[in-house]
Order: C-alpha cells, then sequence, then structure tokens
C-alpha cells in the first residue's frame, strides 16, 4: 500500500515547483545570472543564530518516509518483542494499514521526510513550520518552557528547542500512539522521545538528525540523519487528502 500511496505523492510533488517558477524570493543571494546562490552563507537571525526560514524539502525522494533507518545497519534498530512482531505483519501486508493512508496525520519524525516542502517561520521564542502535505504545521517553542509534565497525548506532540552552538536542537513527547515513525511501519508507543538537530549550513542546505528514543518499543534509542535542500523561488499549495473508501479494502497487502 505504501508504494501506491508514494508513488502518487512523488507524481504530486514533481508538478509543484513549476507552477511557481517564475515567482523571485525577495530574500534570497543571486549569482550573477541571476539564479540563487544556494551556496551562499547561512543568515543570521538577530540574535546570531542561524535563521532557518526558509522552504524546506528532503532531497531523496520517498526513501526516508518510507524507512527512516535506511542508512543503518540492522543491529542499529533493536525492536523489542512485541514491536518487532508488529512491524513484521506490517511489512508483511505492505503496510496496508498506514494510517497516511486513511488520511491522518504522519506525525513526528515521519512528518519532514514526507516528499513534500515544508516552510519555517523562525521568531524570537518560536519557530513554527508549516507542511504542504496533509496541510498541518508544528510550533517549536525557544522560550524556555518545558515539555508538559502530563501532556494530553497528541499526534505531532509537543515540541521545544533551545540553541546549541549553531544547531537548532528539537525535543519533543506527548505523543499518542496512532502514528507510525515511518510509512514501512516502525513502531513506536506512547513513550516516544524524538530529539532533532537542525545545522544550516549554508543558504541552501541543512542537516536533519532524528534521534528515537522509545523504552517500551526499542531495547536503545537510534538515530538517523539526511539532508535538506532549500526550494527557492516557490512557495506552499494546497493539498487535500480525501479517505481511500473505494481502494482501502482491496489493499490485503501479501
Amino acid at each position: 500500500m505504501y508504494r501506491k500511496t508514494l508513488a502518487g505523492a512523488l507524481a504530486f510533488a514533481g508538478v509543484l515547483s513549476a507552477q511557481w517558477l517564475n515567482y523571485p524570493s525577495h530574500d534570497i543571494p543571486r549569482t550573477g545570472d541571476g539564479k540563487p546562490n544556494l551556496t551562499a552563507p547561512a543568515p543570521r537571525a538577530a540574535n546570531g543564530k542561524p535563521d532557518l526560514s526558509g522552504i524546506w524539502k528532503q532531497p531523496n525522494g520517498v526513501k526516508y518516509t518510507i524507512n527512516l533507518a535506511a542508512d543503518l545497519k540492522p543491529d542499529e534498530v533493536q525492536l523489542q518483542p512485541w514491536a518487532a512482531e508488529l512491524y513484521s505483519r506490517r511489512q508483511n501486508t505492505l503496510s496496508k494499514d498506514d494510517p497516511v493512508g486513511h488520511c491522518l496525520l504522519p506525525g513526528v519524525p515521519q512528518m519532514a521526510a514526507v516528499p513534500y516542502p515544508w516552510k519555517v517561520i523562525q521568531t524570537p521564542g518560536e519557530v513554527v513550520i508549516l507542511f504542504e502535505a496533509f496541510k498541518t504545521f508544528r510550533q517549536i517553542f525557544t522560550d524556555g518552557r518545558s515539555i508538559p509534565a502530563d501532556a494530553n497525548p497528541t499526534w505531532m506532540g509537543y515540541s521545544i528547542g533551545r540553541w546549541e552552538g549553531d544547531t537548532l536542537v528539537v525535543e519533543t513527547g506527548g505523543f499518542n500512539d496512532n502514528t507510525w515513525i515511518d510509512t514501512g511501519g516502525h513502531p513506536h508507543s506512547d513513550a516516544l522521545h524524538v530529539t532533532e538537530r537542525y545545522h544550516r549550513r549554508d543558504f541552501g542546505h541543512m542537516d536533519l538528525q532524528i534521534t528515537v528514543n522509545d523504552p517500551k518499543a526499542y531495547n536503545k534509542s537510534w538515530t538517523a540523519s539526511y539532508p535538506v535542500e532549500l526550494m527557492a523561488d516557490t512557495e506552499l499549495l494546497d493539498y487535500v487528502c480525501e479517505e481511500n473508501n473505494k481502494d482501502l479494502p482491496h489493499l490485503v497487502g501479501k
């Protein structure tokens, strides 16, 4: 099921950038021929920290959407028995029960890996991320607050951030257990805690490192990483997800 779903996502993603091709962004450095200079220095906010604002997208298609651990060795992701059995069942049924197929939110960390752009808006006390996919958002509070001790479980969790040098470190907890780590079916429990590290290397390139810590589902935490790239001269477009009422009953897996 996830192969079919993501193939459709890729087809749409390949069209969207051309729709805004002639709409230049006013705050992007350019080379002598007018093209975006994506290797220019990263912009800085008033506090001297990198400004992560912009429209970003991970450039590897659905690789990390399907399997966040795609670059890791098998022994680096140690599932507990119940989680291993659930992951195997999801794999053997070709992810036919993937919540995304029912138009439910992918959650964190999958949200940043889908092949659709996301827009960062950085303010002094908060970083907001607007996602084209599923037309949803995240609020990352950088004003010193903590994750609520007894948070009402949510699909996207509660996110707080702090700066370590030029890297924004984001801690997210308070999840429900309805989402999947990736479309391939890596599970998690309500004890999931995700740590993300955003490092903008230059104007057009950022590294995203993700650590999954869930003592109920994994024997140890594990870390994946992938690059994301700035999408210049474009904007987010409308996104509508319609329930797959006709297709879902026929997606029976292997």
